[in-house]
């Protein structure tokens, strides 16, 4: 799960600052009141500190009011968010974890028939990673902390294989947990034990142990950061682009923070030109060791990113290969269910396994490349980059011919030695049994081509197969850009027995022979010629083929647009094209060193300048270019009755959305748009009730209450099942766990392609391929759609690279490789799924942000592929470029922010942006209430849990404070009588002592000292400040001396009944005698 995002907590201590500068303000006049008073009476000075102290309760009260039902009101709702997964749906999704596990691990290599281990066998285990191995990944698509997960060694024991814990003790002692790869700083160490710490005893116990020995590799990545390229600079610290003071803590770019601990393991690990998928040194001297002790090994590669491997071929002694991306929660069950032989693997690469990753067409352009000349648009950003965000750019130079498409084609030209080039193909696996595969003739109606393939195992262990449909298209010298090899479709068998057949059926549209060309017609065209259609056991190895011809070019234009587009697909991103050579086929990749070259300038181009927009400059002028002048003003705060509840099922473009729209403030407006952060926000005035979304893509997760579901397999695990029923099951799971979790939105699939092995969230992502990327993610849409949970589709689009993902990052691309590589999954996901919801990405296409980019987000997906939902940007961090005014003048309609900042509204309000706020609601209403949010038995208008608190509290501070109000003026009250008790007792002193002065002589001897006894005890009762004691002390004390004062009147002449003077108040002297003053305090 994500952990704090420090610029969420940065943007709410910005949002509650002038709240918390008001209350200080009256902190600070109460305190200063409260010592004004310090000199005044008692009784006065305790009633108006009380007042004091009571303003500053009341405002304390006002201020979080005014906190948590503002600024924080979405943070609040997130945090309050009820739901829980049952126990039943746990172990469901579980089971379902170790079935896609056992389903997607390919079998690379198998000689001797090393696998399967027997069940009851003895296996010794090398590697480090066997104690640590891979998971999943870092930042969204992270497990769930709340779920224990099953190790690498528990699956084999579970599975009745006894391992060495001799070795597995040495491991762990050594480094018990692995180094932590996170979005803002990785540890990229490798704790490998040097060879020299295994003693002769420790393999001599091993060999005594097992004959067999398996080996574990394990790479790991995350959100945030692409794996280093170089690690030589990652060790002597160089690989920090720049360091800088943020926050407090010295850190680097996020993307390039990562570190190497060199001294952990006896000598170098890392030569100068290594990286990270290779075997580093500690590894190559490992497999030495093993090797030169054991004649039966067997490697696991475990890990999302294809590994370089050809190594393996120089050791005859590793018979087995298993490949094993990060399981999920449980999926190391499935492993060892595979490697026992309790389940037959039947798994497929999803990407092409090359012996070299640096002589790959993409080398050279994949990674930190920064705009020279660029600075008038370098903005503020967040902790990825503290120096602030400055353009950069990446150019996608090899084109369509990405992964396979290029080895396939490369090999057929002649260009390249496939058998040296490349380890493992894509779609390759082995299986413990034998099939065969054969096509029927193909049949055409002219839209599509019909045939079927009959798989048949031919071998003795039950298992499944996969037929994997490609298309090798007619080429033209200088022509259309065309692969030799083109995945068109595929299917996984049933589990048959020995013997036993099936036959599958397969439609392929005729339109998806066709390629894009974007140079001449501006469109889709199927040449004329043969298309040669095969099935095949890989994307090298055909096993079957049958030829289909086209008479005549099929030119698919504004007169004969696609059948599954609702309008012509035509040139959309010319644009983004840049001043870029691109791989090309012709004359067998003549161009091929030109093209693949490392950029040749760092520098923005006039033209690219002048259409390049940051936050700044967008709402200062450049939102101009996106206005229309002729747009009228929206119909506002309108009395219909109608609530959105009202519209469930209603067509979108019934005119009830516009009655239904009219009732909205431009308030509603901007809150339906602009607080999107893992929910949908809530509208009283038109009853929209506030929907959760949770992260993915490998579980369900509410990183805000803890909640969450399991974790599921890398996505590159679940893409190498290829098996469209276990997507789809992983998608139902979602959606059922989703239900039970209250919530209507999840974060995922993601399908952005595996361009470069390099990229840190490969793991997020299926494969290298686009057909195989959208059969996966639309299958496992449509699961979670069936619960009624939007599904949000992401990142959309060529967020290929994590490095500077949030640095403006401008992706240069030509429209043939965006359409036919890096759009195809999406496309597949709403046109076969009807996906109703699209996370956008960080990243330009050219210079126009994904996110804010009409030509991709109206013009092709709502316009070609007849799109209907809504699309939210991905983490709305700003980063010194996202705007919602950007936004929903191109497409856009939901900011992902969660505690609001300076541009998650529309700022520059316009009639044209107004319509623009108005249609972004339309499409986020129309999707929440068709889901599940709105199903009767979920439907819940009710006031969230922390408002109902908020007013209980409020009840109570407001009881608190009146009781304490009426404390303070009772108190005030008994102090003032206290006090006139204590002045008139005063004034008693001092009368009867004058008295005492001026006529005690003529007392008798016994009355004066009956007076002077009767004054001094009275004293000493004044003198302990009990009033009530005073009070009942000064009616004896009235009576005695009055009486002997009185008589002594009488005896003068007085007039009878005559009374001393009246008391006046007084204070005490230094001898004890009072005089006149004013008030007791």
């Amino acid at each position: 799960m994500l952990s704090i995002n420090m610029d969420d907590v940065m943007q709410v201590v910005s949002n509650i600052q002038n709240y918390l500068i008001a209350f200080g303000v009256v902190l600070v006049l109460a305190l200063l009141v409260m010592f004004a008073v310090r000199k005044m009476p008692k009784a006065k000075k305790k009633m108006i500190r009380a007042q004091s102290g009571l303003a500053i309760l009341l405002a304390l009260a006002i201020v979080v009011n005014l906190i948590c039902t503002g600024p924080m009101s979405t943070m609040l709702d997130l945090v309050s968010g009820e739901g829980s997964i049952s126990e039943e749906t746990s172990a469901e999704a579980t089971e379902l974890v170790n079935e896609i596990t056992q389903e997607g691990i390919v079998l690379a290599q198998n000689d001797d028939n090393i696998l399967p281990v027997a069940s009851g066998s003895k296996l010794n285990v090398f590697g480090w990673a066997s104690t640590s191995p891979c998971y999943g990944g870092t930042g969204s698509g992270a497990l769930n902390d709340a779920y224990p997960v099953t190790d690498l060694l528990t699956g084999l024991h579970d599975a009745g294989i006894e391992t060495n814990d001799e070795l597995s003790k040495f491991y762990t002692d050594y480094c018990s947990t692995r180094p932590t790869v996170g979005m803002s700083k990785q540890d990229w160490t490798l704790p490998e034990p040097n060879v020299s710490l295994y003693t002769d005893e420790m393999m001599e116990n091993a060999k005594a142990y097992s004959d067999t020995a398996m080996v574990v590799i394990t790479r790991v990545g995350g959100e945030g950061a692409d794996l280093p390229t170089d690690m030589s600079a990652v060790v002597d610290g160089s690989w920090i682009r720049r360091v800088a003071e943020y926050r407090g803590s010295e850190k680097g770019a996020g993307y390039y923070n990562g570190t190497y601990d060199d001294s952990l393991n006896e000598g170098n690990d890392w030569d100068k030109g290594d990286h990270f998928l290779q075997l580093s040194n500690r590894e190559e001297e490992l497999i030495d060791l093993v090797t030169s002790n054991f004649d039966k090994v067997v490697v696991v590669y475990n890990g999302a990113n294809a590994f370089e491997m050809d190594w393996v071929k120089d050791y005859p002694q590793i018979k087995g290969v298993l490949l094993c991306p990060g399981t999920g929660q449980s999926g190391f069950e499935g492993f060892g269910r595979v490697v026992a032989g309790e389940v037959n693997p039947s798994g497929r690469t999803a990407d092409t396994y090359v012996a070299d990753l640096t002589a790959s067409p993409w080398w050279n352009n994949f990674g930190d490349f920064k705009y020279t000349n660029a600075s008038e648009f370098n903005s503020n950003a967040s902790g990825f980059d503290p120096e602030g965000t400055t353009p950069s750019f990446v150019n996608y130079v090899e084109g369509i011919y990405v992964g396979y498409k290029f080895y396939e084609t490369a090999a057929d030209e002649g260009l390249i030695d496939y058998d040296k080039e490349v380890v493992y193909p894509f779609g390759y696996g082995l299986s413990y049994t034998t099939f065969t595969q054969k096509m029927s003739d193909i049949t055409s109606d002219g839209s599509s081509l019909k045939f079927s393939v009959t798989v048949t195992n031919t071998g003795s262990a039950a298992g499944k197969d996969v037929v994997e449909i490609y298309n090798d298209p007619p080429y033209t010298n200088g022509g259309i850009e065309k692969a030799s090899a083109n995945l068109l479709d595929f299917a996984k068998t049933s589990e048959l027995a020995p013997g036993e057949s099936e036959t599958i059926d397969f439609t392929i549209p005729v339109e998806d022979l066709a390629s894009y060309d974007y140079k001449n017609n501006g469109c889709y065209v199927l040449e004329a010629g043969d298309y040669i259609i095969s099935t095949n056991s890989d994307s090298h190895n055909v096993l079957d083929s049958k030829t289909y011809t086209v008479a005549s070019d099929i030119v698919y234009n504004e007169s004969n647009k696609r059948e599954s587009d609702e309008v012509v697909a035509i040139n959309q991103f010319d644009f983004a094209e840049g001043e870029i050579t691109y791989l090309s086929r012709a004359d067998g990749f003549a161009n091929y060193d030109e093209a693949i070259a490392a950029p040749a300038t760092y520098e923005m181009s006039d033209e690219v300048k002048a259409g390049f927009e940051n936050c700044f400059t967008y709402t200062e002028s450049g939102y101009e270019k996106d206005e229309d002048p002729n747009a009228e003003d929206i119909t506002t705060g309108a009395k219909n009755g109608l609530k959105l509840a009202d519209l469930r099922g209603v067509d979108y473009n019934d005119s009830k959305w516009d009655d239904l729209l009219d009732e909205m403030s431009i308030d509603d407006l901007q809150q339906t748009i602009g607080f999107g952060g893992y929910q949908t926000a809530a509208v009283d005035s038109i009853g929209k009730v506030r929907t959760n979304d949770c992260d993915g893509p490998a579980s369900i997760n509410n990183n805000f209450t803890g909640v969450g579901s399991v974790g599921f397999p890398a996505a590159t695990l679940i893409g190498m099942t290829w098996s469209k029923d276990l997507a789809h099951d992983f998608g139902d799971s979602i959606g059922k766990m989703a239900n039970e979790m209250n919530t209507s939105g999840w974060y995922g699939p993601a399908m952005n392609i595996h361009r470069t092995a390099f990229s840190g969230r490969n793991f997020e992502y299926y494969s290298e391929d686009g057909v195989l990327s959208g059969a996966m993610a639309a299958n496992a849409i449509a699961g979670a759609q069936e619960h009624g949970v939007y599904a949000y589709m992401k990142h959309f689009a060529l967020n290929d690279q994590e490095g500077n993902r949030n640095c403006m990052a401008a992706t240069w691309s030509n429209e043939q490789a965006i359409r036919e590589i890096y759009l195809k999954p999406f496309e597949m996901s709403v046109k076969d799924a009807d996906c109703h919801a699209v996370m956008s990405s960080f990243n330009y296409i050219g210079n126009r942000w994904a996110g804010g980019c009409s030509e991709l987000l109206q013009n092709v997906l709502r316009g070609e592929w007849g799109f209907l939902g809504f699309v939210e940007t991905d983490y709305f961090g700003v980063y010194g470029y996202m705007t919602a005014d950007q936004a929903v003048r191109n497409g856009g309609d939901l900011m992902l922010c969660t505690t609001g900042n300076d541009y998650n509204n529309v700022t520059v309000l316009t009639n044209s942006s107004k319509q623009a706020m108005r249609t972004s609601a339309k499409n986020i209403l129309y999707t929440v209430v068709n889901s599940r949010a709105y199903e009767a038995e979920n439907l819940n208008p009710g006031m969230a849990k922390w408002k109902v608190i908020m007013i209980g509290a409020d009840v109570v501070v407001a009881l608190l404070i009146v009781g304490l109000e009426y404390t303070a003026i009772k108190n005030y009250k008994k102090r003032k009588e206290e006090v006139e008790t204590l002045n008139h007792a005063d004034s008693m002193i001092y009368e009867m002592e004058k008295q005492l002065r001026e006529n005690g002589d003529k007392l008798s001897a016994e009355d004066k000292a009956t007076v002077e006894s009767e004054i001094a005890n009275f004293k000493k009762v004044r003198e302990g400040g009990n009033a009530e004691e005073i009070k009942n002390a000064m009616d004896g004390f009235t009576q005695k001396v009055y009486a002997i004062f009185g008589k002594l009147y009488q005896q003068q002449g007085g007039e009878q009944g005559a009374n001393p003077e009246q008391p006046q108040a007084g204070t005490q002297n230094a001898d004890g005698t009072y005089e006149a003053d004013g008030d007791v305090h």
